[in-house]
């Protein structure tokens, strides 16, 4: 098998570290089972919208930041 791309490699490092950190926080892994369905799908729920306003804020940063360049240029 080849060697995994250094990104791959990357997101398996970011996902040990988060589930050390969870362990750590939470005494416990994803493992875990005293939590339902219901509530498995609300927690993920809520990190998809929290992933959303992440991206909007980007989205919306990245935006000023053109505007600022157009401006730039208009005026020199």
């Amino acid at each position: 098998m080849k060697t995994p791309s250094t990104l791959l490699s990357s997101v398996m490092a970011d996902l040990r570290l988060r589930e050390e950190m969870g362990l750590n926080t939470y005494g416990t892994t994803m493992d875990r089972e005293d939590l339902s369905r219901k509530e498995w799908l609300q927690h993920a729920y809520e990190e998809a919208l929290d992933l959303a306003l992440y991206l909007k804020k980007l989205i919306n940063d990245e935006h000023r930041r053109l505007d600022k360049l157009k401006i730039k240029e208009s005026n020199d």
